[in-house]
């Protein structure tokens, strides 16, 4: 190695103040690291040129290393020698550091996607899959009991010989435990188009909210005014109404009974079709539609020459029986 005679020439230092210098032997290429330390004092172009000090003194040497050395003697070793690595380990790294950044951002945006949901959705939706289940179950056991109910009565007819009485038979088409079939009316009204398009729900007429859309006490007052007016049988979207049927608001639906109905509303009333549309109509009940109105509901009445009725959902009836 050839010395550079531009850099400034240290001060000779007596061999008992000698530093210790040590080789970076933790690099891997320690081995072919030369030494670029201050010059040897046997250096004949170091000689030549180096300025001679008159005096000994400690501090004087201190400033000098610090001056002309001031580099780690290990540092210094350290970057004499440069290891190469070869394309394939370069691509390597680049592709698994690439493989690391990717893995990394894909975790961050599931990370992020997860806090932004809203877990409560996931509930709601469990929740409706399950209502809707039990929905179905209560349908088919309906049907299952009103299978049963008129096999039963068909077997005590055999058994008996009797006939039901008009009593009975007047009984069991209030009550609602037996299907029917005859004339009568039906009548249609659903929310306004405001209420459909913010999907409002159903509220009661007081509250805060702007749009009047049709409730339980609505309906209530057209099944009682059809009653009224001779109906013999009524069913709301299907739902037969019978003595323990019950119309009423459970959070933003109503219910039949169990079963949740929405609008439209359809109201099949089976009697005098001639009486009951003649008794439900506009001209009739003018206080009645002209609140519909301005809330945007139109009930609309029409007139049918066959309506068929099931069954209402009700458990085990008793009737009186006179004490002998």
């Amino acid at each position: 190695m050839v010395p550079d005679t531009s850099a400034p020439v240290s001060f000779p230092v007596p061999k008992e103040n000698e530093p210790v210098r040590r080789r970076s032997v933790f690099s891997r290429s320690f081995r072919g690291a030369d030494s670029h330390h201050a010059l040897a004092p046997d250096d004949a172009s170091a000689i030549r040129s180096r300025r001679r000090r008159k005096t000994s003194d400690d501090s004087l040497r201190l400033i000098d290393d610090l001056v002309n050395r001031p580099m780690d003697p290990m540092f210094s070793d350290s970057r004499l020698v440069h290891e190469h690595h070869s394309v394939i380990v370069t691509w390597l790294n680049r592709v698994i550091v690439f493989i690391i950044c990717v893995g990394v951002g894909f975790a961050g945006s599931l990370f992020v996607q997860q806090l932004q949901s809203d877990p409560r959705k996931q509930v709601r939706q469990t929740l409706a899959s399950q209502l809707e289940n039990r929905n179905s179950q209560i349908d088919d056991l309906t049907t299952q009991v009103n299978d049963l109910r008129s096999q039963v009565d068909e077997q005590s007819k055999r058994i008996s010989g009797s006939v039901k009485s008009d009593v009975l038979r007047r009984d069991e088409l209030v009550n609602g435990t037996v299907a029917v079939a005859g004339e009568g009316i039906t009548m249609s009204l659903a929310d306004p188009i405001a209420a459909s398009q913010s999907g409002t729900s159903s509220n009661r007429v007081g509250t805060t909210s702007s749009i009047r859309v049709v409730t339980d006490l609505d309906l209530q007052l057209l099944v009682s005014l059809m009653f009224q007016n001779g109906a013999e049988a009524i069913s709301i979207n299907g739902n037969r109404l019978g003595a323990q049927t019950s119309i009423r608001k459970a959070g933003g639906h109503i219910l039949i009974g169990m079963s949740a109905v929405e609008s439209p509303y359809s109201i099949e009333a089976i009697g005098n079709k001639n009486t009951l549309a003649q008794a439900m109509n506009e001209e009739h009940l003018p206080n009645l539609y002209a609140s519909f109105k301005a809330a945007g509901i139109y009930p609309q009445v029409s007139k049918s020459n066959s309506i068929t009725l099931k069954a209402a959902v009700t458990s085990e009836i008793q009737y009186a029986e006179r004490n002998e």
